[in-house]
C-alpha cells in the first residue's frame, strides 16, 4: 500500500484535470442514454481503456445544497441507491479527505459489490462549486469486494444565470470496476448509473 499523498499538490492537480475535462469540445462525446432528468455521453478515456463519462442536467436547487448532497458527509448515504457504506478515513480540511466506500451488486449480480477507496476535494469554481475525487491505493481490501477505481472524476454545480434557485450539475465519470467483467456490462451499468442519479438526486432534495 502507498502511503498517503500530500493533500495540496493533489487537490491542485485534480481540479486542473477536471478543468480540463469540462473545456472539451461538444464534437468529441457520443451520446449514451438520455432522460428526462439528465443526459449521459461518454468518450474514450487518457487514464485506462475505458470511457470517460459526461452527466448533465438541470436540477431544482441552490448549489450548496446540492453539493452537499453529493460529496462525502451524512446526506449521501441515504439517498445514492448505489452505495452501501461510506466511512471517513482521514481528514485534512474541511474540504479534503480520504473516504472508503461500496457500492452494491449490479446487472443482477453480473457486476459484484465494489470497494474505493477516495481522496476527496470540494472547492469554488467560477459563481458555484466542484467536488471531484481520484482513488488511492490505501488500506487492505476488505473481504468479499473488488477494489475498484476512479480516475479523476468530479461534479461541476452551477447556478443557472436567469434562475438562480436551480442549478446546472455536470458530472465527469471514469470509474475501473476491475475484476472479470465484459465490458458490454460495464458501458450498460454506467450510462444508467449516472442517470438514476440524478433522478435520486432530485428525491432527496424535495
Amino acid at each position: 500500500m502507498e502511503p498517503l499523498p500530500s493533500p495540496a499538490p493533489l487537490a491542485a492537480r485534480l481540479r486542473n484535470t477536471l478543468v480540463r475535462y469540462h473545456g472539451i469540445a461538444g464534437g468529441e462525446w457520443r451520446v449514451a442514454r438520455k432522460t428526462k432528468d439528465a443526459t449521459v455521453w461518454r468518450k474514450p478515456s487518457e487514464e485506462f481503456s475505458g470511457y470517460l463519462y459526461k452527466a448533465q442536467g438541470v436540477v431544482e436547487d441552490v448549489t450548496n445544497r446540492i453539493v452537499d448532497h453529493i460529496r462525502p458527509g451524512p446526506y449521501r448515504l441515504d439517498w445514492d441507491s448505489l452505495m452501501t457504506s461510506m466511512d471517513i478515513l482521514e481528514t485534512f480540511e474541511e474540504n479534503c479527505c480520504v473516504m472508503r466506500y461500496t457500492t452494491a451488486g449490479q446487472l443482477w449480480n453480473i457486476i459484484a459489490p465494489r470497494e474505493f477507496v477516495d481522496f476527496s476535494y470540494t472547492t469554488s469554481y467560477e459563481d458555484g462549486l466542484l467536488t471531484c475525487g481520484i482513488s488511492l491505493d490505501y488500506r487492505e481490501v476488505r473481504p468479499n469486494f473488488v477494489r475498484g477505481f476512479n480516475h479523476p472524476c468530479g461534479w461541476f454545480c452551477v447556478p443557472l444565470k436567469d434562475c438562480p434557485n436551480h442549478s446546472l450539475l455536470t458530472g465527469y465519470i471514469q470509474t475501473e470496476l476491475r475484476g472479470m467483467l465484459p465490458q458490454s456490462a460495464v458501458d450498460t451499468a454506467m450510462s444508467s448509473t449516472l442517470a438514476n442519479f440524478y433522478s435520486d438526486l432530485k428525491k432527496a432534495l424535495k
